[in-house]
């Protein structure tokens, strides 16, 4: 903000400059077709539009030097006051504009326990949005330009540079950091700031975007603790509609579904959609059976392909091959497969 409040006064001076120099010169001009030399009429025309008041070079006799006379004194001296009002708002904008950017720094230099966002693009500014609502400390590190100002605009700390410079981590106080969350659109910036990070901080939570599912290897072997694959996550929630519109209502939808993935990332647990696979033999999956495999899983929710749903089903109930399960579970979704002896879980 205070960049382009700085922008606008810098533009209206250049042109006051500039209109006051038209005018200089077409005085002279004028001057100079009334027979004055060219050295007479550009000292009588600064005279003029700086309103010095030496007196008169030459006689100024006719109607014609009058009115050129009186021309300059107007344009001239509008010009002059509109620079001056220009500069003084240039000059107490960059002062405010230090002042403000020397105020983020110190603010960055108290920060502990907090989180680092590498890249403001659109993940990133929903990420640093969700972060700041929860009243997390966060400071985001950003290189164009434009996006840095759009995050100080937003109230966001933040520090403008290229995320891969140990540098800039250092100045972010990395070893400070609870967590750092690299979110650029580029994989190999990502493993690149990973292993990075890892060597400042080798307490530091780690969580990744990883665009192509080939990634999400090279950078937990960077050192990524968790890694997250947006466009896979995406297809994922689309299935989950198109598949279990009813459940998708319940645990997706709405405002209060942000709350429910925050809290229960809080708490260290996922909540996932599986598909029983069609070849599970009938009468032989129970609820009970599948919570014994999974160990640490709890089934919510069973979602009929004909409809029905089954809430809170008891230990008993058997599970059939085409079924939706809800589950709520620490192991993650990678770790469920185990769920199916006789086949793959399938993916919502």
């Amino acid at each position: 903000m205070l960049k382009d409040l700085l922008s606008r006064p810098l533009r209206n001076l250049i042109y006051a400059v500039l209109f006051v120099l038209v005018v200089g010169a077409l005085s002279t001009a004028a001057y100079g077709l009334a027979g004055w030399s060219l050295a007479d009429a550009a000292y009588m025309v600064t005279l003029t539009i700086f309103t010095v008041g030496y007196g008169e070079v030459n006689p100024v006799d006719t109607a014609y030097l009058r009115a050129v006379t009186i021309a300059t004194m107007i344009f001239g001296c509008t010009g002059t006051i509109v620079v001056t009002g220009a500069l003084v708002q240039v000059l107490t904008l960059n002062q405010l504009e230090q002042f403000f950017g020397k105020r983020v720094e110190k603010t960055i230099e108290r920060l502990e326990g907090h989180i680092i966002i590498c890249g403001f693009g659109r993940i990133g500014m929903m990420l640093a949005s969700e972060l700041a609502a929860a009243g997390a400390p966060l400071v985001v590190i950003e290189r164009d330009e434009a996006r840095a100002h759009q995050a100080l605009d937003l109230g966001h700390l933040c520090r403008q540079g290229d995320a891969t410079d140990e540098v800039l981590l250092k100045a972010v106080h990395i070893e400070r950091a609870k967590v750092l969350a690299t979110v650029l659109a580029d994989d190999a910036d990502n493993v690149f700031i990973t292993l990075s990070a890892r060597s400042l901080n080798a307490n530091l939570q780690i969580i990744a975007r990883g665009e192509r599912p080939s990634t999400e290897g090279k950078l937990l072997q960077a050192g990524a603790d968790r890694v997250v694959l947006p466009t896979h996550i995406g297809a994922e929630r689309i299935a989950e509609l198109i598949l279990f519109p009813e459940m998708a209502q319940i645990f997706r939808g709405g405002q209060a579904s942000g709350s429910l993935d925050r809290a229960l990332d809080r708490l260290g647990l996922d909540l996932e959609i599986l598909v029983v696979p069609q070849d599970v033999a009938h009468g032989t999956l129970t609820v009970g059976e599948i919570e014994r495999r999974a160990r640490s899983a709890f089934l919510l929710q069973i979602n009929r392909p004909n409809g029905t749903v089954v809430t809170r089903p008891l230990a008993d109930h058997i599970v059939e091959p085409g079924d939706g399960l809800v589950l709520l579970s620490k192991l993650g979704r990678s770790a469920l497969d185990c769920l199916f002896e006789d086949g793959p879980v399938a993916t919502a």
